[in-house]
């Protein structure tokens, strides 16, 4: 099975654990520049994943985290989150994972800067991000592809944080949020500048916030440590905030990763129990995209080479072969035309027969 445009593989395994009896599905994907005038011509990168057929999908609106190091920023990538947003499309959203001013290739420096980390003001760090996020939503919208009702909103880590900000002054539609991992201005392992100003935060969100909202946070979480999570979650309350709150056990080496695409099985469960208590759960969950054969030529270590191009999630990638088996692949790249390019330049230090097979998600031929 073909998948509309071309789009990033999930994990052989992730693809395996699909639920029982959920069948294939196809997906629309599209590369989106979200216009905003803060953010100057090129707008804000977005990248979206639906369910293939034509119709109004209600929103998942994906914000994403902050690195510790600023330079790190500039390589990230809306398409880098496709895992995450497929289990929302695979639910029946219209899943938009949008990259902030400054991160990617929106433009913005650190315009969402919390200033000195002894006198962080997280407020006006995340009234930035807050800005970013309406200016998405209001350009989805705007399309006939998006339903203006059951929208809603989902965040990691700082993007966690501006979702609970966002649903103190929630936009119209906006039915739910989920906060994984929220917080901002951990510099170190269990270490957060000026935590007493971020858990006011959380405070002065909770008052103006009403829409049901899921926490998620990890027993090892070393961004946001439980006892400093439980402040965030009672602070938040105490104004009148409806906060959901899980203490998640221990993930991996650093709990503030449990939301990522290969901890699928951990953390969908959570959003699963929560949308079907907001009365947002569909009624079946689609399955995952089939994943590509692999050509018939390769000997065993070129089928376990197909299998690793398969898992990577980096886009741009593809994959070339020669009809005698040898082969090259290349991810991570650009653009599309790179990723072939280098694909037929490795698969051609073998033989000059080589042509490809696969880019991204799709087959060449």
């Amino acid at each position: 099975m073909t998948v509309a445009r071309a789009l990033p593989v999930v994990l052989i395994a992730w693809l395996a654990s699909a639920m029982p009896g959920a069948s294939a599905a196809e997906f629309y994907t599209e590369d989106l520049r979200i216009p905003m005038a803060a953010a100057g011509p090129p707008g804000l990168e977005a990248f979206l994943v639906r369910p293939a057929p034509v119709r109004r999908y209600p929103l998942a609106l994906i914000s994403h985290g902050s690195p510790r190091i600023f330079e790190d920023r500039a390589t990230m990538s809306a398409r880098k989150y496709y895992g995450i947003a497929l289990e929302f499309a695979r639910r029946g959203f219209a899943a938009v994972n949008v990259m902030r001013r400054g991160y990617g290739t929106s433009p913005g420096g650190r315009v969402d800067s919390y200033g000195t980390c002894a006198r962080a003001d997280y407020l006006a760090g995340t009234s930035v991000a807050v800005a970013d996020l309406r200016a998405a939503i209001d350009a989805m919208m705007r399309r006939d592809d998006i339903s203006p009702n059951g929208m809603i909103a989902v965040g990691h880590s700082t993007g966690g944080l501006a979702t609970i900000a966002l649903t103190a002054q929630a936009p119209p539609g906006l039915v739910a949020g989920i906060n994984f991992a929220g917080g901002r201005g951990s510099t170190s392992d269990n270490y957060v500048c000026n935590p007493d100003a971020l858990v006011q935060a959380f405070g002065s969100f909770g008052k103006t916030s009403r829409v049901p909202t899921l926490w998620v946070y990890a027993a090892n979480d070393l961004y946001f440590a439980p006892a400093l999570a439980h402040r965030f979650r009672d602070a938040f309350r105490s104004g009148g905030g409806n906060a959901d709150f899980i203490d998640a056990p221990a993930f991996g080496e650093d709990g503030h990763y449990l939301y990522s695409t290969t901890s699928r099985p951990q953390w969908t469960p959570y959003v699963d129990a929560f949308l079907r208590a907001q009365k947002l759960a569909p009624r079946e969950i689609l399955g995952p995209p089939d994943p590509l054969p692999a050509p018939s030529q390769l000997s065993e270590s070129g089928r376990t080479e197909f299998a690793r191009y398969l898992a990577s999630i980096s886009p741009h990638k593809a994959f070339a072969v020669s009809p005698k088996g040898a082969f090259g692949w290349r991810s991570g790249r650009p653009s599309i035309a790179d990723a072939q390019a280098d694909a037929l330049a490795a698969c051609g230090k073998w033989t000059s027969a080589c042509s490809l097979y696969a880019i991204d998600d799709r087959l060449a031929r």
